[in-house]
Order: C-alpha cells, then sequence, then structure tokens
C-alpha cells in the first residue's frame, strides 16, 4: 500500500487483502525557507530544537542493546499494549518529550475535523468519540519524531467496518490529527504519511503516523514508532 499526491492532496492507494484503513490526514510538505520542511517532514532551522529542549542530553536508556529494529518493535509494541510507554520507547532507544491529548465526544466534532466522503459518512452515521494524540520522542542526540495518533469510535463494530470501507477508497477524504504547531510548539513540521500503521480497536479505528521533527530518523524506525505507538492508551 502507499500514497500517491494529486492536486495537492495525499491519496492512499490500498493494497489488496490488506484490511487497513488510515483514519488521519496530512498534506505532502514542500520545501520551503526558513523554518520549512522538505520531504522527510523535519523542520530546518532552531524552531523543533527549541521546542524540544532536553533533547541533546544524551540520557536516553537503550533497554534492549544489540538487538535489531525488528526485535526492538515487536518487543516495543507489546509494551505498548500494557500501557507502559517509557517502556516502550526505550526499547526503541527513545524518549517521549512532549505529549497533548484532545478527547470530543460530540457527534459534530468528528465532522467537524473530517473531509469529502469521510465527512459524509459521518454526518449519517454519527461517532461517538474522537480521541486524538500527538507526541514528540527523541534520541537525546538532537534527532526527534512527531508522532500522531487518531480514534473514531462508533456505536457497533459494523459501523467501524462501514468506516473503514469509505476510508480506503482513494480520495475519499480522512480525519485530521491535530495540529502540530498549535499543540506541541514545532513550527515547520508536517505528516506525510509516509509512516503509519493502523488497526481496529472494538467499536474503533486506531491510526498512528510518524514523520521527523529534527534531526534524522530513519523511515523503518519512524514506521516502528508509528506501529508502537497504533497501541498506546490516549491518555
Amino acid at each position: 500500500m502507499g500514497w500517491i499526491t494529486k492536486n495537492g492532496k495525499r491519496i492512499h492507494i490500498r493494497d489488496k487483502g490488506t484490511g487497513v484503513v488510515v483514519a488521519a490526514v496530512a498534506g505532502l510538505a514542500i520545501a520551503g525557507g526558513a523554518g520549512g520542511i522538505g520531504a522527510s517532514g523535519g523542520a530546518t532551522g532552531g524552531a523543533a530544537s527549541e521546542a524540544l529542549a532536553g533533547n541533546s542530553a544524551g540520557d536516553v536508556v537503550d533497554s534492549l542493546p544489540g538487538r535489531s529494529l525488528k526485535t526492538r518493535n515487536a518487543e516495543a509494541r507489546e509494551s505498548a499494549k500494557r500501557g507502559k510507554s517509557k517502556e516502550a520507547w526505550s526499547r526503541l532507544k527513545f524518549k517521549e518529550l512532549k505529549r497533548e491529548v484532545r478527547r470530543l465526544g460530540r457527534e459534530g466534532d468528528c465532522v467537524a475535523a473530517a473531509s469529502d466522503r469521510v465527512r459524509e459518512f459521518l454526518v449519517k452515521t454519527p461517532c461517538t468519540g474522537l480521541d486524538r494524540m500527538l507526541l514528540a520522542v527523541g534520541d537525546g542526540h538532537g534527532n526527534a519524531a512527531v508522532v500522531s495518533v487518531v480514534r473514531v469510535g462508533f456505536r457497533t463494530k459494523k459501523q467501524a467496518g462501514d468506516f473503514e470501507k469509505v476510508e480506503a477508497v482513494q480520495g475519499s477524504g480522512d480525519v485530521r490529527p491535530l495540529e502540530i504547531a498549535a499543540v506541541l510548539g514545532i513550527s515547520g513540521v508536517r505528516m506525510t504519511g509516509l509512516h503509519y500503521r493502523s488497526r481496529p480497536d472494538g467499536y474503533g479505528m486506531v491510526v498512528a503516523e510518524a514523520d521527523t521533527a529534527t534531526g534524522h530518523v530513519d523511515g523503518a524506525t519512524l514506521t516502528a514508532l508509528a506501529d508502537v505507538a497504533a497501541y498506546l492508551p490516549v491518555k
């Protein structure tokens, strides 16, 4: 599966038989002037570094020294399922720097955060809740990532499944994550949608995305960060 950009809009291409749905969206960024970003999504200049003070202390604990990223990812996912976020991040050689959670329970909140056909679906099939979490994590050496988690809840599993079917169609719209600059104070960073994981969660659907905030975080690690975040409790 993957994404293409058409007329400035990020469009999800779904592989047959994957059963994966993406419920968060942000535009693909174009490199610009000071504080702008490149294709990786990372901020240039000092904006991100200032907002993520303390990420150069070299104090990140590696709880799985010498292990491969695949092993780290699997172990971190299990920690996340148990609600142990600090342990989960340390298994990936990161630490949490910032976190913001927004919970919305009114039907109109989901509609206001959605676009296109996804919005139309939510008008006819109201959600029961919209939980969004935005985190910044760093490796203690100046490299950091922003991670977004979005959960859309419904009254029944069937409604959640129907939502997935609409969401999976190319160009059908999405539910937006929290704004990075407004929530975390990190300007010049956008989610590209290139590194994400999604999963069903009871009567809801969850998606997590990760992108570089500052420094360098490789693509495989960003995908692992998103995978682990998809299992963290939104709180």
